[in-house]
């Protein structure tokens, strides 16, 4: 046989037609890690285009070299990308034209039947990505939820968490995500947080980085918190190496306030928006690439087990530089997941 021949798996050849994700031949069965598309961004209040981030995302990843510096040969345990769920793209059609609705009218009203709606597709999306999680958990999975917007991976994590009870969230964003009910949706993608800490008493602690795009009333959610939420301000992170910190130390610091299982929650806004220009909602500042690796690579090193990801908020625009960071930082973030197993 030959590297060219299309029955063989060669890691150093370009991606073979008819392949999965990262050009890899694995099956649910084979894979170590499995990867589940929800293709729902109904409630983004900003740009749009979210839903198409899974197929996106799988486009771009057969250009993704397949040894990592970091993690080594991550392929060899194997990554699977499920079927995108067909219920669920048409709960994002159908709610997506009422919450554009609602929002050109200045928001929702009381009584507004497009409300209740909307709240009842992101439980639907919350049911179903619970159900896919859960079955993952119970095949010894590691499952990846790649989004869609920041509202579709509540399920997973209320997953996670009655897997491990205690379980931390490092939540990486440029967003603190801690609204009530942003703009009257109650599973809106500004609202994940928010959602977790009120609803899943099993998650220990949320361990944030990244975030500059907050308001005053997510501010005092954090200091009422008794601990439950510690928020790294990026503009705090950056003042303090300006007076000398090292990175490493801030990402010290943050991983080791999280407990032994640990879910990865990653919007791609909280990148330098350079690195996602089409995500919905772009802020200033944020995390370069090395430095998003070496807190991955932080977390991995640490001891504690990485349960659970995900990926959410890739918006693709009208080329390919979102989805191709957006692959390559999921090939990093099955790495780093793997790599504590």
């Amino acid at each position: 046989m030959t590297s060219c021949d299309p029955g063989r798996f060669d890691p150093n050849a370009a991606a073979q037609p008819g392949r999965g994700i990262f050009g890899l031949p694995d099956s649910e069965a084979t894979a170590a890690v499995v990867l589940v598309p929800v293709p729902f961004a109904a409630t983004v209040s900003y740009g749009a285009g979210a839903e198409t981030g899974p197929d996106a995302i799988f486009a771009a990843s057969r250009q993704v070299d397949l040894y990592d510096l970091q993690f080594g040969r991550t392929y060899e345990r194997g990554i699977y990308l499920q079927a995108p769920d067909p219920a669920l793209l048409q709960r994002h059609e159908m709610a997506r034209p009422l919450v554009t609705r609602c929002i050109a009218q200045g928001g929702t009203r009381p009584g507004d039947p497009a409300v209740a709606a909307v709240d009842a597709a992101g439980a639907f999306v919350n049911d179903t990505v619970q159900a896919a999680t859960t079955r993952l958990l119970g095949l010894g999975k590691i499952p990846g939820i790649l989004g869609g917007d920041h509202s579709v991976p509540f399920g997973a994590i209320a997953a996670c968490a009655k897997a491990w009870r205690g379980l931390g969230i490092l939540h990486i964003d440029a967003h603190a995500d801690l609204r009530p009910a942003y703009e009257g949706f109650r599973w809106s993608h500004a609202s994940i947080m928010d959602n977790v800490l009120r609803e899943l008493p099993a998650v220990g602690r949320i361990v944030q980085v990244g975030i500059r795009d907050f308001c005053e009333q997510e501010v005092e959610t954090i200091r009422q918190s008794g601990g439950r939420v510690i928020t790294h301000f990026d503009l705090e992170w950056q003042r303090r190496r300006y007076c000398g910190a090292s990175f490493d130390s801030l990402c010290q610091e943050a991983i080791g306030a999280l407990p032994e299982n640990v879910y990865v929650s990653f919007d791609i806004d909280g990148l330098d928006p350079a690195l996602c220009p089409h995500t919905g909602t772009p802020v200033p500042g944020g995390l370069d690439f090395g430095q998003v690796v070496h807190l991955l690579v932080t977390l991995a090193r640490s001891g504690r087990k990485i349960v659970g990801f995900d990926l959410v908020e890739v918006a693709p625009g009208d080329g390919e530089w979102d989805a191709n960071v957006a692959a390559r930082l999921l090939y990093k973030l099955c790495g780093a997941a793997l790599s504590t197993r």
